[in-house]
């Protein structure tokens, strides 16, 4: 039988507040990173992280340095992050 997808909270939030830092892990174990609605990070088949610059406010910027400790020389812009979603998963990213 197929695993069920999973769903965490990547920071420490508590309360309601969690449910706008949210990390999902699907069948195939790809983890993906979400700042409210938003694809910011994912973790595809080959295990690597790939984390999107901070393109919105200080908040989705807390969440970014929870999924990636801080480590802001790594982190792709849309056009990178759209192809490496490409790449991992062989569709397009629909918003990025």
């Amino acid at each position: 039988m197929p695993k069920l997808p999973q769903f965490r909270v990547y920071a420490s939030y508590t309360g309601n507040y969690g449910a706008h830092a949210l990390m999902f892990t699907d069948a195939a174990g790809n983890d993906y990173y979400f700042s409210y609605e938003t694809l910011v990070a994912f973790r595809g088949p080959d295990g690597k992280l790939r984390v999107l610059k901070n393109y919105w406010s200080t908040t989705t910027g807390k969440h970014l340095n929870a999924i990636d400790d801080g480590n802001k020389s790594q982190r792709l812009t849309k056009d990178e992050f759209a192809d490496a979603f490409k790449k991992a998963f062989k569709r397009e990213l629909e918003d990025a």
